[in-house]
């Protein structure tokens, strides 16, 4: 499969699910509003999501890509399908009674998390309460991450691209079906976390067995195999708990700000996550086992060409999308979220960090393109240096940010931002240094044609708020078609000019979603030599 049409895949199932993922958080600000039992129930959700991204998606993938590709390389499909096993035995030993701690010791957890919430007793017991139901998603999800590097490894995006679908029709099938029957709606949302889990493992364990890749359970073993998993998953764990602690100091200091504050930035990371998903995850989740297999097969020029063509695509889709969530913040927020429970305050609130975050959304996308070439190359480490400095970073504008300046949660946003970009820049630096990446002429042609394309797009948008005012400012029938209107305006701007200075080709489409002849990365020959 081609590195375009892997993302093409990859994105068009995220976008799906990042629409279904928008009527979920339609529902969620209608149901919980912005106030003591959302902030709740989002501080009980972060909690397994946190861990997530440290056992499943983060260090756990980033490692097992590679080296379920190198055995696939070597060995074959047999040998690789073996050392999945050992790693879905490795992983239940760890998840199983870390699970059931947490769940135990979740007062605690909570504390730590959001310290500002023992101020309100209430507020604080729902969290507690939330999480315990909310947390069993990690087991399940873990299991699915698992799932999906192996599918993606063979070149089946389909259905792992499809799986977040799951979680969000079940959190709207939950919220709006149990809600009647429990003391509010938290509870119901939370009881959808640890359903959506369990539908989410059923389906890629089904789609690994359709592939013929079954997971039998086997008895734990150290072997040398396992050994490489977790030395080369300990610097990206310690790397993404970094990460991590710097996303949850952000909801440690948004709990020191007013009731809602916690929601509101969450709701405005909902909205900057579509881009970042439809992209900058598309793009990581295609590049690192088309990477991993180019290197290991000593096709290194075609792994540079990959590279830049991913921060080609990245830039291509990730600035005109952070142009339009920074100009259409407020009448985004106002047209999806302002019903119900959510008012003018939190629209005012949401709309503000929303186009903080939009200041970040291409360094975010950037990150994403660039940390395959190096977890491709079996370097964890590097990555977790450049994390840790950007979070550092992170943690010092943030301080400076709240107590030095009147921005309160805005700075919150604005801090993740510029610290994404730090994170991006000395990522492109490094792998430059090293030569494993060099910026072909086609790429830092395109980049600037891509800069002129999105200002022209930013004029037009600019224009047409101005013209729409005060119907933007309604939240019926009137206020969503002018939003609609001027999305279509944007997306006829950027295409049109795009077209004129040449960004992207017919043709060019045409052979990225093109799949070659005889394409078939689970049967290819074994490559004795050593890794690149």
């Amino acid at each position: 499969m081609t590195l375009g049409r892997a993302i093409a895949t990859v994105g068009g199932f995220t976008l799906l699910s990042r629409i279904v993922g928008f009527l979920r958080d339609v529902v969620l600000s209608a149901m919980l509003g912005s106030g003591a039992v959302a902030d709740a129930f989002i501080v009980a959700f972060k909690l397994p999501n946190f861990f997530r991204r440290l056992f499943a998606e983060g260090a756990f993938s980033a490692a097992f890509v590679p080296l379920f590709a190198r055995e696939l390389q070597a060995h074959g499909r047999e040998e690789a399908v073996d050392f999945a096993r050992q790693a879905h035995a490795a992983l239940l030993l760890v998840l199983l009674p870390f699970t059931a701690l947490l769940i135990l010791f979740m007062p605690a957890v909570v504390a730590a998390l959001a310290p500002g919430m023992r101020e309100e007793p209430a507020t604080f017991a729902l969290a507690v309460e939330f999480g315990r139901i909310a947390f069993p998603y990690l087991l399940f999800i873990s299991l699915t991450s698992l799932y999906g590097g192996v599918l993606n490894s063979i070149d089946r995006f389909a259905h792992v691209a499809a799986t977040p679908i799951l979680l969000n029709l079940a959190l709207i099938g939950a919220v709006l079906g149990l809600t009647p029957f429990l003391p509010n709606s938290g509870y119901a949302a939370a009881i959808g976390v640890a359903v959506a889990g369990l539908l989410q493992w059923l389906w890629l364990l089904l789609a690994c067995a359709r592939d013929g890749v079954t997971f039998s359970l086997v008895r734990p073993r150290w072997t040398e195999r396992v050994a490489r998993l977790v030395r080369l998953a300990t610097p990206v764990a310690i790397g993404g708990g970094v990460q991590q602690i710097s996303s949850m100091l952000d909801v440690v200091w948004a709990s020191l700000l007013p009731v809602g504050t916690i929601s509101a930035l969450y709701y405005a990371d909902r909205l900057a996550q579509l881009p970042l998903g439809v992209v900058g995850i598309a793009i990581g989740t295609a590049l690192l086992p088309l990477l991993a297999r180019q290197l290991r097969a000593g096709e290194r020029q075609a792994a540079m060409a990959n590279q830049n063509r991913a921060l080609e695509v990245g830039l291509l889709l990730g600035l005109p999308a952070a142009a339009a969530l920074w100009l259409l913040a407020d009448p985004l927020t106002r047209v999806l979220f302002q019903r119900g429970q959510f008012g003018p305050e939190d629209t005012w609130r949401t709309a503000g960090a929303l186009a903080a975050f939009a200041v970040g959304l291409p360094a975010f996308v950037l990150v994403k393109a660039l940390t395959p070439g190096f977890f491709a190359r079996e370097d964890t480490r590097t990555p977790l240096y450049v994390a840790t400095t950007a979070i550092v970073v992170n943690v010092i504008l943030n301080v400076v940010f709240l107590y030095g300046t009147t921005l309160a949660h805005v700075g919150i946003a604005l801090a993740s931002s510029l610290s994404g970009w730090l994170n991006a820049l000395l990522l492109a630096a490094v792998l430059r240094r090293r030569r494993q990446w060099v910026p072909d002429p086609r790429l830092l042609s395109r980049t600037f044609r891509v800069i002129v394309a999105t200002i022209a797009m930013g004029g037009a948008l600019w224009l047409g708020t101005g013209v729409l005012a005060t119907t933007l400012a309604r939240t019926d029938l009137a206020g969503v078609s002018a939003l609609l209107g001027l999305c279509a305006l944007g997306a006829a701007v950027y295409g049109g000019v795009g077209a004129l200075i040449g960004i992207i080709r017919l043709s060019e489409l045409r052979s990225l979603i093109r799949r070659p002849r005889g394409a078939r990365p689970d049967v290819k020959p074994a490559d004795p030599g050593g890794p690149p």
